[in-house]
């Protein structure tokens, strides 16, 4: 890059060239002595006074100089511009000229005038040597070396061509390229310290943006070489190590820095170590990461690579807040965000875990489930905040009765525990069954006492035996006794239920499978009236048939489907094939089918319903649906809007089973009901007991006075009959009085046969 134009030259760099000018000082000092001592010693022998005259001007212009060197240090050169720069070049030039042209005149006169070979030989060497020098001292200026080695060297050959000498004219031609040679050689220097001054100024501004770069970097970063000494460490690393000063740092063993780190600041002594340690496995490639844990809940992470030279280069940053996060979710994804206790999978890992560190461990654990009792209730009658409030209270009560067994919430209102080896049986038994007791009682949630009570189930075996699965579902069999026979009870595992267990599943297949291929059957148990004299509708009961137990009693095969999900599909064939024999029977005559609580969860029932209308062809007025309390139980409003969906297209809707609820009087009012169907438990000893008969007819007066329809269920002796008759207390007549159960055929044949009469069926009253 060659500075041709100062205007091409930034400031800084044309100011430094012309500062150039007035430096090396003292080379003038001894350049004015020189020249004026040159000039006395030809005056003394030449007797010249002209010399004398001359010695005075170097004198003269030397202090003028000086005075210039002065004015010129004390200008503020950072608000110079180009053109004060300029001014200042042509002041400094010409003081420079001033001395060269002094020095002209002098080697002239000596050639032209005086003839002197003393005189001719000083001059000359002296104006020589001051050319040379030229080059050193203003080479800042391309003005300054043409001015000062024209003014020299014209003189010089002016009066070597004057003297009409050849060979003088010859050496006087030969300055010529002594002119452009010491011209080339001033550029040469110039354009190369001007290249050097951009290339350090370049390297400057390099400097200066990666130090930027590097001190506000989010990451701490430390250069070692081969020999562990730091050769770049940037002040984030100071900050997060908390080891002093970046600057005085710079080739310490970094190992002696972090030990000094852990001496005077935070880290722990053994930190140092393994930093170093683990810096060397990523380095080379053994380790992609590592993390680090410092006291004052500082982590950092490090990651290191290895350099061409055996040095490395080492970069970490501040993962603290990220390493919470992953502690909080971690703590979410383990533990239930209700309670604090660990969830079912973490829990399951907690006991792998105790069991692992334990191999060689013998002695008996238990596996044990704790459900709260009713408590669903608490959820209707409180609130699900105070229901919350109320099973965090039991959680605590659990966990500090539990000692040294692990503690987790299983789902809802259910927990589990784990209890570690004891030396036998019975001490561990014991212990189960301590904790059971302890947690029994009274809880205080929302300034409320309520009593609680919990039922438990546990197994006991040897810790080379558990697994995690299994002995959760024994456990849960255990549960399921202690529920069955007492509530708050708690029961231990024994390998009849695990039999009972395995037979259930069984027959939960079997019923799965026979739902499937249809293979469940229809009976029909009539409604009659009062008197008998005719059948006005049918209720379609589910059978099954197994073919190796026989007949299932519905109420266990119906709880299974409710437990398996497949009750819907049971409905579904139920509704089809009730809908189809229908059709066979006199118009006169319903059919009536039960829904479950699980049908009217949403509305595909409605769907359904059509369906067995439109493949039947029956008319909507003779399909009765009947449902039971526990149906409104879950969703309420959306139960009713779909028996009113039905019910406006044609459908009778009944309530099944009505006075064995806790308000069911509150229901007469609310859904869009038809018939009410009394429980058979109403008319439990009617005959003798007249309090139970003024209860039925107050019952059914209600039901009447709200325009609905009475049907009594489970009708068994001609006496019950008749007092029903007596007082009116019925519309129409379901039991064993006139009929049991009957396939779909016998329907229209016991209508004909009603043509002659009703004769009620005399059968032993049934309680």
């Amino acid at each position: 890059m060659k500075p041709h134009n100062p205007g091409r030259v930034p400031t800084d760099v044309y100011l430094s060239f012309v500062s150039s000018l007035s430096g090396n000082r003292m080379t003038l000092l001894v350049g004015v002595i020189v020249h004026a001592a040159t000039c006395l010693a030809i005056a003394a022998k030449t007797q010249s006074f002209l010399y004398l005259i001359l010695a005075a001007a170097f004198v003269l212009v030397f202090g003028g100089r000086m005075a210039i060197f002065w004015q010129f240090d004390r200008v503020d050169k950072e608000r110079l511009s180009y053109a004060g720069i300029q001014h200042w070049e042509r002041i400094l030039v010409a003081g420079a000229a001033g001395t060269t042209t002094l020095l002209g005149i002098a080697s002239g006169y000596a050639i032209f005038f005086l003839g002197d070979g003393f005189a001719e030989l000083a001059c000359i060497a002296v104006t020589m040597a001051t050319m040379v020098s030229v080059v050193g001292r203003n080479y800042g200026s391309r003005m300054a070396i043409d001015l000062q080695t024209f003014s020299c060297c014209l003189p010089m050959i002016i009066c070597s061509l004057m003297a009409l000498d050849f060979y003088r004219g010859i050496l006087s031609i030969f300055l010529i390229p002594f002119w452009l040679t010491t011209r080339a050689m001033a550029n040469g220097v110039r354009e190369f310290l001007y290249e050097n001054v951009i290339a350090r100024r370049e390297i400057t501004v390099i400097a200066d943006r990666f130090d930027t770069a590097l001190n506000n970097m989010p990451h701490g970063l430390v250069m070692v070489d081969p020999e562990n000494r730091i050769q770049v460490i940037n002040r984030k690393a100071c900050e997060l190590l908390k080891i002093g000063d970046p600057e005085r740092l710079k080739e310490r063993d970094l190992s002696a820095v972090l030990r000094y780190g852990a001496r005077y600041s935070f880290m722990d002594s053994t930190q140092p170590e393994l930093i170093l340690r683990q810096m060397t496995q990523v380095a080379d490639g053994k380790l992609s990461r590592m993390l680090i844990h410092f006291p004052e809940d500082l982590s950092l992470e490090f990651s290191a690579s290895r350099r061409p030279d055996g040095g490395a280069v080492l970069i970490f940053e501040d993962v603290s807040s990220r390493v919470k996060a992953e502690q909080k979710i971690l703590h979410m994804v383990r533990f239930d965000a209700l309670t604090g206790l660990p969830n079912r999978e973490y829990f399951s890992h907690l006991v792998q875990d105790y069991l692992n560190k334990h191999p060689k461990k013998r002695g008996p654990v238990a596996f044990m489930v704790l459900d709260i009792d009713e408590f669903k209730h608490v959820n209707d009658m409180r609130g699900h905040i105070t229901g919350d409030h109320l099973l965090c209270a039991i959680a605590n009560r659990i966990e500090e009765q539990a000692r040294k067994a692990i503690v987790g919430r299983l789902m809802g209102d259910q927990f589990i525990l784990f209890f570690p080896h004891a030396k036998d049986m019975e001490a561990l038994d014991a212990e189960v069954r301590r904790l059971h007791a302890a947690i029994q009682g009274n809880y205080e949630a929302d300034d409320v006492t309520f009593l609680v009570s919990l039922s438990g189930g546990f197994a006991l075996l040897e810790s080379d035996a558990f697994a995690m699965e299994e002995w959760s579902i024994k456990a849960d069999l255990a549960l399921f006794e202690s529920k069955s026979k007492q509530r708050g009870g708690i029961a231990s595992f024994e390998r009849e239920m695990d039999g009972r267990y395995i037979e259930q599943q069984k027959l939960k297949a079997d019923l799965r499978e026979a739902v499937g291929i249809q293979g469940l059957s229809i009976a029909y148990q009539p409604m009659f009236k009062a008197d008998g004299s005719r059948i006005e509708c049918a209720e379609a009961l589910a059978r099954w048939v197994h073919p190796k137990k026989g007949a299932i009693p519905p109420d266990v095969f119906i709880r299974l489907a409710e437990e398996m999900g497949i009750i819907s599909d049971i409905t579904r064939f139920i509704l089809m094939k009730a809908c189809a024999d229908c059709m066979t029977w006199p118009e006169h005559i319903a059919v009536s089918v039960n829904l479950s609580a699980r049908d009217l969860r949403d509305a595909d029932i409605l769907s359904v319903v059509s369906e067995a209308l439109s493949a039947s062809g029956l008319g909507p007025e003779r399909l009765h649906l009947e449902i039971t309390e526990s149906c409104l139980i879950d969703e309420p409003a959306a139960v009713r809007a779909i028996l009113a969906d039905l019910r406006a297209r044609g459908i009778t809707i009944a309530i099944d089973d009505f006075g064995t609820g806790f308000s069911s009087l509150s229901y007469l009012d609310t859904l869009p009901l038809d018939i009410v169907k009394i429980d058979r438990s109403f008319l439990r000893n009617i005959v003798e007991d007249d309090r139970r008969l003024k209860l039925l007819r107050g019952t059914v007066n209600l039901a009447r006075e709200l325009g609905l329809k009475i049907v009594t269920e489970g009708v068994e002796t001609t006496e019950q009959l008749a007092l029903l008759n007596k007082y009116r207390a019925t519309d129409l007549v379901q039991g064993y009085v006139f009929s049991p159960a009957v396939p779909a055929q016998n329907i229209a044949i016991l209508s004909q046969s009603l043509a002659g009469g009703p004769t009620p069926r005399r059968r032993p009253k049934v309680a």
